[in-house]
């Protein structure tokens, strides 16, 4: 829009400086002109109604009798958005969810933006490509990787129609939430669903990964859920000498709680964890995957609880 508002200025010559009324009078009536086309609620009209506003009058009558170059500018910079969307669709493929997305969101963004991404379009399209990946179904392989070997940090039976696997992080303020939740299927659900829990501490949570040994070393007694309740409850108390309060206060054998967190006995097990989560493409906590596919809303039992029914009743 910066290129219409030059044009405009240029179109002006050496017109006097108006009456500030005049000019804003004659501008407002370009940028309504314009904003007509571009759409009144859009990203391109405010950038408009900007410009105008700084614009002399001259420069917006010169512009008011122009109107049609302005219109032409304004289509050719609209087109540059649905030449996007059209492309982006064609890579990643109609029917997939990605495309749905920018079916969605890309007529909204203004022209400047789509013209700034198509600049930059394998990027573009190698970030959406991951991202519709990421969408998918985990294949039969993949959903028994990150559902087997979880004694001890899982509920329900093995052969429950419905599994949830969830990747979490006990700093994560979000995954407290999805505790929450987890802790309502299981009230809910006695007895039909199995929901396994599995290691994920982010780096940048400096407490997280020894507690997730911590919690390890508390399933290796019997008490991993009550110990992750603890911890959720706690999470801005996950110091070493908290998290053996927490195991004391549990009544767990504290020698061997001690040597497990000293020794490191845990460690490689969050490890693997964290490097299964990376291969079944967890980019953030909390993430949980129902009979494969990735949930939308980790953190509401409404809409997880839509999703288990659903599965359940097939």
């Amino acid at each position: 829009m910066h290129r219409i508002a030059l044009a405009a200025m240029l179109l002006a010559g050496s017109y006097g400086v108006p009456t500030t009324a005049l000019a804003q009078d004659a501008c407002s009536d370009y940028a309504d002109k314009l904003c007509e086309k571009a759409g009144e609620g859009s990203a391109t009209c405010a950038s408009i109604r900007m410009a105008t506003g700084v614009m002399p009058a001259g420069a917006c009558e010169a512009g008011m009798k122009d109107l049609e170059f302005s219109f032409e500018k304004l289509a050719e910079m609209g087109k540059k958005c649905k030449e996007l969307e059209d492309q982006l669709c064609k890579d990643l493929g109609e029917d997939t969810k990605t495309c749905e997305l920018v079916r969605s969101k890309v007529p909204s963004m203004p022209p400047e933006q789509c013209i700034s991404m198509l600049t930059q379009y394998p990027k573009i399209l190698a970030d959406l490509k991951k991202q519709e990946e990421a969408n998918k179904p985990l294949s039969a392989e993949k959903q028994k990787m990150v559902a087997e070997g979880s004694d001890g940090t899982s509920f329900g039976p093995a052969d429950a129609k419905v599994t949830i696997v969830e990747f979490s992080d006990f700093e994560c303020p979000y995954c407290s939430r999805a505790a929450a939740v987890a802790n309502q299927i299981k009230k809910e659900y006695p007895g039909k669903v199995r929901f396994v829990f599995r290691q994920f501490p982010l780096s940048f949570h400096k407490n997280a990964h020894l507690a997730h040994q911590a919690a390890l070393a508390a399933a290796a007694q019997g008490k991993f859920w009550e110990y992750h309740d603890i911890l959720f409850a706690n999470q801005k108390a996950l110091g070493r000498d908290q998290l053996d309060k927490y195991a004391k206060d549990l009544g767990l054998d504290m020698t061997a709680f001690n040597k497990a967190l000293d020794d490191g006995t845990y460690k490689a097990a969050v490890d693997a964890d964290i490097e299964l989560g990376n291969e079944v493409a967890v980019r953030g906590t909390p993430t949980m995957f129902l009979n494969g596919q990735r949930v939308a809303n980790a953190t509401s039992f409404d809409a997880i609880k839509a999703d288990i029914d659903k599965a359940l009743a097939n």
